[in-house]
């Protein structure tokens, strides 16, 4: 169970430098995962951002100094890694319902959030269709844009329905969404849209072509609606196949692989390729 072991350590970074500034980066070197992958398990595990999750241990924190005699707003806001009492009290206000001058008050309702630890419980009897396949390099033709990891569940959609709703899949179908390699020591990752480059007659202007290297792929069967389908298989697989499987993830293109058909249909068909390679 190294891979749990590894997210553990991360919280264990988190927990130990509340009162410090906290770079994702930083934390994932001492998970020995990339940053994107990180924080990608992160929040198809917990529900919640790394940033969300910081913020929320930092503001119960808060809570339970305040409650301390002689311990005054400002010097809780800059303990935390706010700029002012104002931005303290908007986001202290916002989680307990109550502004930190409050807090002593007799019958004042505060929030308390646990420090998280991972485990992993096995839950039986549901079927994850998957097969290990070892490609030849191919290339594909994308349209890419680049996003910030805290933020790319809700822009990456809103990138989607840009590429159809301009006509750009007429001239590159749809059919995969990828997402790159995150560059050492970036907050963000390219994500692209497009397809193999030998179903293009001629690529558009603004696209661009990349050569995806000889790789093992595990290649996990998707049955649904989107988005939800494929949201809830991503879950599946970093918390119930990662763990348990004898591969493990490696640093390259994860791949979304689209058929067509209606996708808002139960029976819609589509795929996720990790790369991977045996433990």
């Amino acid at each position: 169970m190294e891979w749990v072991r590894s997210l553990n350590l991360g919280l264990e970074y988190i927990e130990r430098h509340l009162n410090e500034s906290i770079v994702c980066n930083d934390i994932a070197q001492h998970t020995y995962y990339s940053n994107f992958h990180f924080q990608r398990t992160f929040s198809l595990l917990t529900g919640m951002t790394v940033s969300e999750y910081i913020r929320n241990r930092r503001l119960s924190l808060a809570a339970q100094d305040l409650l301390q005699n002689g311990i005054k707003v400002l010097d809780v806001a800059l303990q935390y890694g706010y700029d002012s009492p104002e931005s303290f009290s908007k986001a202290f206000q916002r989680f307990h319902g109550v502004l930190p001058s409050q807090v002593k008050k007799h019958g004042t309702e505060l929030k308390s959030f646990n420090r998280l630890t991972l485990k992993i419980v096995l839950e039986g009897g549901i079927v994850m269709d998957y097969k290990i396949v070892n490609k030849d390099s191919f290339k594909v033709a994308l349209k890419t844009r680049r996003f910030n990891s805290e933020s790319s569940g809700k822009e990456i959609p809103k990138f989607w329905s840009e590429y159809f709703s301009d006509g750009l899949h007429s001239k590159v179908c749809g059919m995969m969404g990828i997402c790159m390699p995150q560059e050492l020591g970036s907050i963000e990752f390219e994500y692209g849209i497009g397809c193999e480059e030998k179903y293009v007659t001629q690529i558009p202007e603004g696209f661009k072509t990349i050569e995806i290297k000889p790789c093992t792929w595990a290649v996990f069967k998707c049955v649904g609606a989107m988005p939800d389908a494929i949201q809830n298989l991503w879950k599946r697989i970093y918390s119930e196949w990662l763990p348990q499987s004898n591969y493990e993830l490696i640093s390259g293109y994860d791949i979304e692989f689209y058929t067509e058909g209606d996708t808002n249909s139960k029976d819609y068909i589509s795929e996720i390729w990790i790369p991977v390679k045996e433990k």
